[in-house]
């Protein structure tokens, strides 16, 4: 009798020292191993420099699952991975690793995008909801008064019914705002300059009418050059007093240094998880200022939540093996204008 053949495609870990162990599992390493002939143990930290190990391992493998910190796909790396058809990241942008010779050589992608991108939307809502009923300075005001207080007469333009909720930019997170956004009396506006027809109950309209109207404006535009600094003085001014500026996506498409006038004064109210520079200056106001709520980019997948985009990286695996195709692949002319 002839031996039975081994169909299954050979896979390759290549991320970041300590990725691997929180982002998968026992279970997701032993899918992994019933799925594809790899090592579920074997990580490549460095594919430009490779030990012996994952020398062996990258020359003979079709699928690489890379996740943060993974080695750039060089052309000199890509020589030393003959056999490589694609690419699974099981987290968001590949733009750090996925380079002009991965398509060149016909190298398919696919990414967990859509999976990091919930625990952002969620995050997103609570921002909106507590943006309206003002907690951040009411729980300060709270802690530092700690008597009985008049809130109800103190909170009159407080609250969230029919409260205009402006979100720039339709990416999966902001696509997944607007529907976490349905069941509440919010009217929302869009802005996204690919966009030509709205969701149902969601207004399209230019980017400064939104900041005019709106009275929380949520960034989820990718980074480009196109989108550095979209929102500026003129965009900032025309946001109402009061308004909550809150921004998930990158530091550099806000004026940072014009944001903080009006954050100084008091006229804007800000929920940052992400600034330019990612970690602001220890003199910088955002750290003290009793109207922003500065995070240290939390928005995303962290803890268990790495799990999610395990799960996906792994049954886009399971259906590269089976033929089929990727559910969510990415393509060169997708990342001119997505994160």
């Amino acid at each position: 009798m002839h031996p039975t053949t081994d169909n299954r495609p050979r896979l390759l870990l290549a991320m970041g020292p300590g990725i691997a162990e929180r982002l998968l599992t026992d279970a997701h390493r032993e899918r992994l191993a019933a799925l594809t002939r790899t090592d579920p143990h074997l990580v490549a930290h460095d594919l430009a420099a490779p030990d012996p190990r994952a020398a062996a391992a990258l020359a003979e493998a079709e699928l690489l699952l890379t996740c943060w910190g993974a080695s750039p796909l060089t052309p000199e790396v890509l020589a030393r991975a003959p056999r490589l058809a694609a690419v699974v990241h099981a987290a968001g942008s590949v733009k750090h690793h996925i380079t002009d010779a991965c398509w060149t050589r016909g190298i398919r992608v696919t990414s967990a995008a859509a999976a990091n991108a919930l625990p952002v939307a969620e995050y997103t809502l609570a921002a909106i909801l507590f943006a309206g009923k003002r907690v951040l300075r009411s729980a300060q005001q709270y802690a530092e008064l700690r008597t009985d207080q008049a809130w109800l007469d103190a909170s009159t333009a407080w609250g969230n019914y029919r409260r205009t909720v402006g979100i720039i930019g339709a990416s999966r997170i902001g696509r997944r705002v607007i529907e976490l956004l349905r069941p509440f009396d919010f009217e929302v506006l869009l802005y996204d300059p690919y966009v030509t027809s709205a969701p149902p109950g969601v207004e399209l309209v230019p980017l400064d009418e939104l900041c005019a109207r709106s009275t929380v404006v949520s960034v989820h535009a990718p980074q480009l050059p196109s989108t550095h600094h979209m929102l500026g003085p003129a965009q900032l001014a025309a946001m109402p007093d009061g308004t909550t500026l809150i921004n998930t996506a990158r530091g550099s498409l806000v004026d940072e240094e014009a944001l903080l006038g009006h954050l100084t004064k008091g006229r804007l109210h800000a929920v940052l998880d992400v600034t330019d520079p990612e970690l602001p200056s220890p003199e910088s106001p955002l750290w003290t200022l009793p109207n922003v709520l500065l995070t240290p980019h939390v928005a995303g997948s962290l803890g268990n939540e790495l799990h999610r985009m395990a799960d996906q990286a792994i049954e886009e695996v399971a259906r590269y093996g089976r033929g089929e195709a990727f559910a969510d692949e990415i393509r060169a002319a997708d990342l001119t204008r997505s994160a």
